[in-house]
C-alpha cells in the first residue's frame, strides 16, 4: 500500500472518528437537557407546560394564594397545613369528623384538564372533587353532595375498598359510580399521579400514567348511574354544573397533596 492511500486512509478513519464523537456528545447533552426537565422541582413548571398553558395552583409554600375552606373567606385556619412542599390534611382521628374542612379553588373552572400528586397514611381515605357548587348557609349542603369525586384511598387497608361494587369506592374511581380500570394505585405513603380531564360533558380519570375511566355528563347513561348510586336522593347531583370550583377533601385521615396544576381550554 502506497503512502497516499494509507494517509487518505487515516484521516477519512480520523473524520469518521469525530463525527461519531461528536454525534455521541450532541445525544449526551440531548440526554442531559431532558434529565433536567424531568428532574424540575416539585411545585413548578417545565418550559413546555408553560408553552402549553399550565398554570401553578400550590407553589409549595403559599397555599392561601389559590385555595379557600368551603363555604370560607379564607384559607382554613386549623386542619390544613404545608408539609415539606405538599399541602396536607391533618389527620382528626375521628374519621370522617376532619376538623378543618374541605378545601376549594378560589376560581371556577367549565373545560380543564388537573393534574396532582397525592399520597395518604395507611388507612387513609380523601377525594378530588370537580365542577363542585357551593351550597352555604343554615341550609347549606356538602361539597359532595353536588359534585363528582375521584376517589382518594388506601385500598389496601381503608373498608371502603370493599364496599361500594366492583371497586368503585376505590383509588381513581368515580366515586360510587365507576371504578377505576386497571387498579392501578400505589400502597399508602407513596406517590400517585393523576389527571382529570373535563371537557363539554366529557369526563376522563387518569392515574399512575393510565386512563382508567371515561363518562360523559348530562346524558342518559349519567342519569342511570347517578340513581343507582347513593347520590340519587341528592337534589342537583344529577344536573352537575357546567363550571364549577375544585375541591380537596378532608376525611379525618392525613392526606398529602403536591404539583397541582391545571390548564384550562376554549369551549
Amino acid at each position: 500500500m502506497n503512502t497516499s492511500r494509507v494517509l487518505l486512509l487515516a484521516i477519512v478513519g480520523c473524520g469518521l472518528f469525530l463525527t461519531g464523537c461528536q454525534s455521541s456528545e450532541k445525544k449526551d447533552e440531548n440526554h442531559k437537557e431532558e434529565k433536567v426537565e424531568e428532574n424540575i422541582p416539585d411545585n413548578t413548571l417545565t418550559e413546555a407546560e408553560k408553552e402549553d398553558g399550565w398554570k401553578l395552583l400550590f407553589n409549595g409554600e403559599d397555599p392561601e394564594e389559590h385555595w379557600r375552606g368551603y363555604c370560607k373567606d379564607g384559607f382554613p385556619e386549623k386542619g390544613w397545613t404545608v408539609e415539606n412542599s405538599a399541602i396536607k390534611v391533618i389527620g382528626s382521628g375521628a374519621g370522617e369528623a376532619g376538623h378543618g374542612g374541605d378545601i376549594i379553588s378560589k376560581k371556577k373552572y367549565r373545560n380543564f384538564e388537573l393534574k396532582l400528586e397525592w399520597k395518604v397514611e395507611k388507612g387513609g381515605n380523601s377525594g378530588i372533587f370537580y365542577l363542585a357548587e357551593e351550597q352555604c348557609g343554615e341550609e347549606g349542603e356538602p361539597i359532595w353532595k353536588s359534585a363528582p369525586e375521584m376517589q382518594i384511598l388506601d385500598n389496601e387497608n381503608h373498608p371502603d375498598a370493599r364496599l361500594g361494587e366492583n371497586g368503585n369506592r376505590q383509588a381513581g374511581a368515580l366515586y360510587d359510580m365507576i371504578p377505576a380500570e386497571p387498579q392501578n394505585a400505589n400502597t399508602h405513603g407513596e406517590w400517585n399521579e393523576v389527571r382529570i380531564l373535563v371537557y363539554q360533558g366529557t369526563v376522563v380519570h387518569f392515574q399512575n400514567g393510565e386512563k382508567v375511566l371515561e363518562y360523559h355528563l348530562w346524558t342518559d347513561d349519567w342519569k342511570e348511574m347517578v340513581a343507582n348510586s347513593k347520590f340519587d336522593d341528592f337534589e342537583g347531583f344529577t344536573d352537575v354544573a357546567k363550571e364549577g370550583y375544585i375541591g380537596l377533601q378532608d376525611h379525618g385521615n392525613d392526606v398529602w397533596f403536591r404539583n397541582i396544576k391545571v390548564k384550562e381550554m376554549t369551549n
